[in-house]
């Protein structure tokens, strides 16, 4: 994806990686704060071989309608700019500005674009 990242490759440390944002989401309680950190935490910890991305926002999705909320469909994204905020939060100290930036417009789309 065009970043100097590099993933955990140590199955003990990735069990950690998980267990700790599975804490730190459990702790949480706004469901979008909850869903925003699991489609942020599963994309840069890639606990899984391939589909990070798509099991993240599928994640991300299952928390929000089992708090009542709808779910987000990133379809009013440019990809670009959903990799250049992925980008930056793996590069920049988990900068998640520009993520963020992206989840609460989409949360807003989703609203007005469904109710």
């Amino acid at each position: 994806m065009g970043t100097k990242y590099q993933p955990l490759d140590v199955e003990s440390q990735i069990r950690e990686a998980v267990d700790d944002m599975c804490s730190l989401i459990n702790g949480k309680a706004d469901p979008y704060e909850k869903a925003l950190l699991a489609l942020l935490l599963i994309s840069y910890i890639q606990p899984v071989e391939d589909g990070n991305k798509r099991t993240s926002r599928l994640v991300s999705n299952a928390l929000l309608p089992a708090y009542g909320h709808c779910p987000l469909t990133f379809r009013s994204v440019d990809a670009n700019d959903y990799r250049a905020a992925l980008l930056l939060f793996y590069e920049q100290n988990n900068n998640l500005s520009a993520f963020k930036r992206i989840f609460v417009e989409q949360a807003e789309f989703a609203v007005h674009e469904y109710f």
